[in-house]
Formats: structure tokens, C-alpha cells, sequence
């Protein structure tokens, strides 16, 4: 039986991963980190989502655009290896800041990190281009997606889904019963209905090129330039951009040829504290990401650690468990990331412990996040008990107030 779905040509389709921004709303979990580098269940990285999905939908082209603390991040990617992308010819490709064209340099904005790949990706052939961020929970097969986009002769398919948040954190689609978008709105304030962009959209390189052709010189008339270069403040030309949701998805929107493809399944922004506590419940009660689907593994470049070890004594119930970490006393309910180790005496209820952290006997976590290396007293810590708190981050010692109080993510003294 052929293939509903054959293989792209190479070099047609170009994945575009966003992965350079820092993050803020992470903090303090994007302080010393790129913010796909954020650790997720237990063994895992965000971007290894959005690299799952690419390698299993079977696109081999994919570029990962970087800005922020790219170290760990080129460490983790490992050239691409992990997901079979490490071709010769096509494969995973990193794109860092660049200096030449006018344009280029530091973007301001994912908008603007948007348009200055434009030329690459004509000098490269392609002909579509997938635009995706890293930070957000979702399986997704690309190919009846393209498949769609290229059938209708959409200039744009934006993938969209039902949310149950508020949808004025996203950009709320409005869309008619033949699956034509009609409308966009960037985080309103008053939205309309529940319909959102997931941050993943299918561009025609062609059409891609005119509109940012077009925003760039409705910038220049704006008169925003000094000697066609960069404007009034020194920034780069095209920084005027913003976020894409403000500037290019409309003028897509606009021009009338933009088409929704509806994910029905689950779909979570991690781009919060919050968000990112609440999918990690999600993965534990069954409702969230699921880590065990058939024929769809989240691929990762695994850490070398011996398995999880569980003592006699232990308690262990309800939990993910690393590789690497050592349990003596009682988890409940938890994520227990790669060398965590949680001594006799100690107990952690409903918390994330992203790894490398000891939890001394006589330490009680209650809802908390536990950051990689995080320093741990012996005594009793309460996070979240209302959906109003703030989400309460342990860090090192090092980023820790001179006062000695352990912090949230917001700087502000934990419970307990």
C-alpha cells in the first residue's frame, strides 16, 4: 500500500525552530539556561518536542535559530544525531547571529528572527517553510498538514486548537466552516471565542518574502532609518517587526489565503512557571503529554546515568522517576529528575525536582520546583496551596538572596 504520505523532496520544506529567545517568564529556570534547554519530565529537554515531532513527521531540513545562552543547547543537540538528522547535505543546521547583511545582527523579536532567515531559505530552494517554537506540549504529524497546505494553494496554514486557558495569552483565529482563517488577533484583550494558534505555521517561502518585503519597506517609508541601515536607536533593520503575531501574521491574514489545520489533541504553552508546573501534573494524572505513545517516542540526547535506584524503605508512589537518582524516603506524586537523590527522613509531595539536587532527611517539599543543582534545607517548604501563588522555585545557593531565603520565580520569600 503506498504511502498517503510520501516523503518530502529534499529540500522543499525547511523546519524553522525558535529556540533563541530568553525566556523571561521561565525565569529564574532561563537565568542560566536557554529556555528549550528547560528540563521536562523527568528526562527530557522542551525542544526535544518540537524534534520529535519533526523527525517523525520526516522532515530532514531543520534549522534551529539561536540567540540566548546557546552553549548547553549546541551540547544537547549534538549536531543532530539524536533524531537522525545529522546528514551531509541536509539535516539539522544551526543559525546563530550573523553580521553582513543589513538586517542581520541581535533580533528583536521572533518576527524579526523570522525575516532574516528569508534569504537563506530562497538562496536554499526551499519552497515551504514550518515555523514552530519550542516551548510548547504537543504530538503533531507535519505531513497531512503540508499535505493540506499544499493542496488548497494557502499562502499560510496556521495550526490551531480549542485552549481551556485564556485564550488572550495567544493569538485567537477566527476561522470559517470551510477551514478558512477570517480574522487574527494578538493577545487580545477581549478575545473571541477559544480558537488559538499553537505557534505553528506553515509558510509559502514566495509568499513569506513579498509580505516581508512589504513590512520592511512600509518601515523604510515610516522614515524609522538612518542611511538605510538601521533606524534612530541603532537597531538592524526589519526590528521593527516584533513579534510575528503582530506583523507578519496579520499581513498574511490580510492578503486572504491563510487556511487552519485543527489539532484535536493535546496542546500545552509552557511558556510560564505556571504552565510549566501544571503540564508536569497533566503528565503524571494521564491528561497531559503522553511519553508512551506508540510509534511517536520522545527523542532525546539521553543522559549516561545508571537506572533509578529505590531503597527497601522507600515510599514511592504515583512519581517519575530519572535515571541516576537514589530514593530513600517518600515521593508522592512527583517528577524526580537525572541524580536527584532523596535521603531517609525526606519527603517531596507534588513537586518537580529537575536533577543533580539532594533532598536532606528532614526536608519536606510541598508543591515546589526543585532547580537542577538546587540547594535544599532541612525543613519544611510550601509552594502553590491557591491557583493565584506564585509557583515557588528552589535554585543554587548561589542565586539565593543574601538574607539566606530560599525564592520563587518572582524573587519573593517562600512559604514555610
Amino acid at each position: 500500500m503506498a504511502d498517503p504520505f510520501p516523503k518530502d523532496p529534499e529540500g522543499a520544506t525547511v523546519a524553522l525552530v525558535l529556540a533563541g529567545g530568553t525566556g523571561g517568564r521561565l525565569m529564574p529556570l532561563t537565568q542560566a539556561r536557554a529556555k528549550p534547554m528547560v528540563p521536562l519530565a523527568g528526562q527530557y529537554r522542551l525542544i526535544d518536542v518540537a524534534l520529535s515531532n519533526l523527525a517523525h513527521s520526516g522532515l530532514q531540513d531543520v534549522w534551529i535559530v539561536e540567540q540566548y545562552r546557546p552553549f548547553t543547547l549546541n551540547q544537547h543537540l549534538a549536531g543532530g544525531r539524536p533524531w537522525d538528522l545529522d546528514g551531509t547535505r541536509h539535516g539539522l543546521r544551526i543559525l546563530p547571529p550573523a553580521q553582513g547583511r543589513a538586517e542581520e545582527g541581535f533580533s528583536r523579536g521572533n518576527g524579526h528572527a523570522i525575516a532574516q532567515q528569508v534569504p537563506l531559505l530562497e538562496q536554499f530552494g526551499a519552497s515551504t517553510v514550518v515555523v514552530m517554537s519550542a516551548d510548547h506540549l504537543y504530538q503533531l504529524d507535519l505531513r497531512p498538514v503540508l499535505a493540506e497546505h499544499a493542496a488548497s494553494g494557502a499562502e499560510l496554514t496556521v495550526v490551531t486548537t480549542r485552549t481551556d486557558e485564556d485564550p488572550s495569552r495567544f493569538g485567537v483565529v477566527q476561522a470559517d466552516d470551510d477551514g478558512a482563517v477570517t480574522a487574527y488577533d494578538y493577545k487580545p484583550e477581549d478575545p473571541e471565542g477559544s480558537l488559538v494558534a499553537t505557534e505553528v505555521f506553515v509558510f509559502d517561502v514566495a509568499a513569506l518574502s513579498e509580505v516581508v518585503g512589504e513590512l520592511l519597506a512600509a518601515e523604510d517609508e515610516a522614515g524609522t532609518k538612518e542611511d538605510g541601515e538601521t533606524d534612530e536607536d541603532g537597531d538592524p533593520v526589519g526590528g521593527s517587526l516584533g513579534d510575528y503575531g503582530e506583523s507578519i501574521i496579520p499581513a498574511f491574514v490580510d492578503r486572504g489565503r491563510v487556511r487552519e489545520h485543527r489539532l484535536e489533541g493535546y496542546w500545552r504553552d509552557i511558556g510560564t512557571l505556571d504552565a510549566f508546573f501544571r503540564a508536569h501534573r497533566e503528565i503524571l494524572d494521564g491528561t497531559g503529554l503522553d511519553l508512551t505513545a506508540e510509534g511517536w517516542p520522545l527523542l532525546t540526547n539521553a543522559r549516561q546515568s545508571p537506572p533509578a535506584w529505590v531503597a527497601p524503605d522507600a515510599r514511592v508512589t504515583g512519581s517519575l522517576l530519572g535515571p541516576g537518582c537514589r530514593i530513600a524516603g517518600e515521593v508522592v506524586d512527583s517528577v524526580v529528575g537525572p541524580g536527584v537523590v532523596v535521603e531517609a527522613g525526606a519527603t517531596v509531595r507534588g513537586s518537580l525536582l529537575l536533577g543533580d539536587a539532594t533532598v536532606p532527611s528532614g526536608a519536606v517539599l510541598d508543591t515546589v520546583i526543585v532547580d537542577v543543582g538546587g540547594h535544599v534545607p532541612a525543613r519544611e517548604v510550601f509552594g502553590k496551596t491557591e491557583p493565584a501563588d506564585e509557583v515557588a522555585v528552589l535554585g543554587p545557593r548561589d542565586r539565593s538572596p543574601a538574607s539566606g531565603d530560599e525564592t520563587t520565580g518572582t524573587g519573593s520569600p517562600v512559604k514555610g
